[in-house]
């Protein structure tokens, strides 16, 4: 049993690498991925770089939210050793989870009067989910209770920025996010969508550029534009890609020549965001004044 004053779970769209969680023991429920008729989670991990090349091959993955019976057996084997429990759920904007979570823990509670669960929807996706897991590491590690994390984290999360790019824009299309029309065009004249996650938790379109070069260094242009007085108060930069690390690397050099800052983790988006963004996405997450 853990000593700390809380035990921390996430669930696998945080996107963090798998050392993460083990070097920081924190526990994670899967949501699942369906890839060629094979269902990959929480008993079947599929390999990153294979995922991807079936992308690239037509293969149309599908994704399954977190339902109340999983999560229930999970908080169910986790209370016999842990009762102080922060769980930091997927945007509900993006999926069901964070609702079947909490009617989860609500059960387990009721059955053990020991047990305190707290769930927190972070309104955040891949590593911006990642990286309010990182700020509750850091929230434990300085020796503050669940109830003082649970609050600071809900009360900051809205700072957690963001902003992203994509390449294929006929993933979009099939996800319904762009017509036909404006898939065929904007390849046509090498279109590149930006988006963001907006206060609700959902994605949102909010710009276009031409070029993938200048949709990188967008990115860069919305940090500093969203940044604010959170300049000086930044821990690691995180960046999360679908498969192109060399994009993700150049997008930190440019925010090290115009920041500074010299701490990033890049990590892959994993299968279950990867199936709704396609390859050739660079996502990039950050503290700043608002989203």
């Amino acid at each position: 049993m853990s000593q700390k004053q809380f035990y921390l779970v996430t669930d696998s769209t945080s996107d963090l690498p798998k050392s993460y969680f083990e070097e920081n023991e924190i526990g994670i429920i899967h949501l699942s991925c369906l890839l060629n008729g094979e269902v990959y989670g929480k008993d079947k991990e599929l390999d990153i770089k294979e995922f991807y090349q079936a992308l690239r091959d037509g293969s149309l993955p599908t994704t399954s939210q977190i339902n109340p019976e999983d999560a229930y057996e999970y908080f169910k084997q986790l209370v016999a050793t842990q009762t102080e429990i922060l769980m930091l759920a997927f945007s509900s904007g993006l999926s069901g989870s964070y609702q079947s979570v909490c009617i989860a823990a609500q059960q387990i509670m009721e059955e053990q009067e020991n047990v305190h669960i707290e769930v927190v929807d972070t309104l955040c996706a891949s590593l911006g989910e990642g990286l309010l897991v990182d700020k509750a590491v850091e929230l434990r590690n300085q020796g503050l209770s669940l109830t003082e994390a649970a609050n600071y984290i809900r009360e900051n999360l809205l700072h957690l920025c963001h902003v992203f790019t994509v390449d294929d824009l006929f993933h979009l299309y099939r996800g319904g996010r762009v017509s036909k029309a404006s898939a065929m065009l904007g390849t046509m004249i090498n279109i590149k969508p930006l988006l963001h996650v907006d206060n609700e938790g959902h994605l949102i379109n909010i710009g276009k550029v031409r070029g993938r070069k200048k949709s990188l260094l967008s990115l860069v242009d919305m940090m500093e534009e969203r940044i604010g007085s959170y300049k000086d108060k930044q821990g690691s930069i995180f960046i999360s890609h679908s498969d192109c690390r060399e994009d993700a690397e150049f997008v930190a050099q440019e925010i090290k020549k115009r920041f500074g800052y010299d701490k990033f983790l890049i990590h892959f988006i994993g299968p279950v965001i990867g199936s709704h963004t396609g390859c050739g996405t660079v996502a990039l997450f950050f503290w700043g004044e608002k989203r």
